[in-house]
């Protein structure tokens, strides 16, 4: 695409877009095929959603009186818009133990093969091999990572939510008012508050999922800009859904589609991340000037972050992922 940077007038602008950290991330993408990782971990996601939302609300309906089960469903809105209408609390109500054990089976079947393609997804554009080790030991790591994940979640979830009290505990004691601006101070500190939630569980997924370490400065950026891209999402999907998507002529398949809409935005999201945290770097020149420089391996390799090996047999499993393996 050299070519567009000889356009007269935009020619030297475009050039200067094309040299940023971020479109060569993007480059780096389409070099691994995003669009097929990306539909991949939406189809698995998709079928983990439904069996993770249904443990949740089984196992908190059974536990909560009627004005938390209604805390519950507003909260199952706000984070993956139009299921809450999906759910009849009431019936899981009833049949909590049921459904909990029911769905709790397939939420395990389900989530260990979507951890494992997260992270082969994930691995993918880190440009790092398949790992090779005993698959009975791979699926019960698999289930303790997601284990940590779903713990990760819930701190997240839990850490949000008493923010979120904090900040109306606080306007009403204040006597703020929660319309005109008063009101939108109020949102974009609740908006602040779930994108440093997220902020932690993308540290795990960028991290522990494919076994890597980048540079500290590039996982801070990937995080921040995964959560608040993730908020973002939710608040678009979810006017979609209540908007479009929920309409009666649509009839069932406009709340599906649109959720599928929403996790393939998502995972999009999420690659782009992972690749911002995989893409090396430009040195400055006082640091090409120093000896050694440019020695190193391709761009495809982050500056200063290692891959960890893990489950790779140690010191020669990590070894082997010191570099992408196209490299």
């Amino acid at each position: 695409m050299d070519w567009l940077k000889k356009i007269p007038g935009i020619g030297p602008y475009i050039g200067r877009l094309m040299d940023t950290h971020g479109w060569r991330a993007y480059e780096r993408l389409e070099d691994v095929k995003w669009t097929q990782l990306a539909a991949a971990m939406t189809f698995l996601s998709f079928l983990a959603l439904f069996p993770l939302i249904t443990v949740a609300a089984a196992v908190a309906a059974a536990t909560l009186d009627t004005q938390g089960q209604k805390k519950l469903e507003e909260k199952l809105s706000e984070q993956v818009p139009g299921i809450s209408d999906q759910l009849d609390i009431s019936s899981l109500v009833a049949n909590a133990g049921t459904v909990g054990l029911v769905a709790g089976a397939l939420l395990l079947f389900t989530g260990i093969g979507w951890v494992g393609s997260m992270r082969d997804c994930l691995r993918a554009v880190w440009k790092l091999p398949d790992i090779e080790e005993n698959p009975v030991l791979r699926k019960v790591k698999d289930a303790v990572v997601l284990g940590g994940l779903g713990g990760a979640g819930l701190v997240s979830l839990a850490a949000s939510a008493l923010a979120s009290s904090a900040v109306g505990w606080g306007a009403r004691l204040l006597g703020v008012d929660d319309t005109g601006s008063s009101g939108a101070l109020l949102q974009v500190i609740a908006f602040t508050v779930a994108v440093l939630a997220d902020f932690l569980v993308l540290l795990y997924v960028l991290t522990l999922l494919p076994g890597v370490q980048p540079a500290r400065r590039d996982l801070v950026i990937a995080g921040l800009m995964g959560a608040a891209g993730f908020e973002l999402l939710k608040l678009l999907i979810g006017s979609y859904i209540r908007d479009i998507a929920g309409r009666s002529m649509y009839g069932a398949f406009g709340v599906p589609v649109a959720l599928m809409l929403w996790i393939n935005f998502t995972a999009k999201l999420l690659l782009y991340c992972a690749s911002w945290t995989a893409t090396r770097r430009q040195s400055t020149p006082s640091e090409a000037e120093r000896p050694g420089a440019g020695k190193g391996p391709d761009d495809g390799e982050p500056d200063g972050a290692e891959p960890t090996g893990h489950g790779n047999g140690g010191a020669a499993g990590a070894g082997r992922d010191a570099r992408p393996s196209g490299a």
